[in-house]
């Protein structure tokens, strides 16, 4: 018959070995997504709020940064909406003041960032996700507080775009303000 104590050690060494690994090869690597707090988030005074959600929500920020984002610099983020009719007056409003930059990270950040955000339209997530974050603090298509990421290409880029790691040569589509 076997100490219990020998059992215990031989579990013990199975995790440590599949730990290491797991570790060694990268198959732990969480996935990334941008996440921006616009002018009306961070002026608003929603910043600690909107970081708490975050954090509750399971994802880490493992960078951030507040910019003022200049007329250019707007153009070349959100290039794909230069021929709507809304782009003059989405660059009027995310360089109005300073914007908080994030990057999240956890399992499933895109999908969830997204779903913590809420509908683009915050009067539309005040009724349907009233405990999203543009819910909280957006005020309508414009205005809705935050940014995220659409996709994973998307994601790429707009975390190059800001903190420059990635590759330039990423797809620069996404349709989500």
């Amino acid at each position: 018959m076997s100490s219990p104590f020998v059992g215990f050690i031989s579990i013990l060494l199975v995790v440590l070995v599949s730990a290491s690994c797991c570790s060694t090869h990268g198959s732990t690597e969480k996935e990334k997504t941008l996440a921006i707090i616009k002018p009306d988030g961070l002026l608003g005074n929603y910043t600690n709020d909107i970081k708490r959600k975050v954090l509750e929500y399971g994802f880490s920020i493992s960078k951030e940064k507040i910019v003022h984002l200049d007329e250019v610099t707007v153009k070349r983020f959100y290039a794909e909406h230069s021929s709507k009719s809304f782009f003059s007056s989405l660059i009027n409003y995310m360089t109005s003041g300073p914007v908080l930059v994030m990057v999240l990270e956890k399992d499933n950040a895109i999908a969830d960032w997204r779903a913590l955000m809420g509908p683009t339209d915050a009067s539309k997530a005040k009724i349907t996700h009233p405990h999203s974050i543009r819910a909280m603090c957006g005020l309508n298509t414009e205005k809705n507080c935050v940014h995220g990421s659409d996709s994973s290409k998307s994601a790429q880029r707009e975390i190059s775009f800001f903190f420059g790691e990635l590759s330039t040569d990423v797809i620069t589509e996404h349709d989500e303000l």
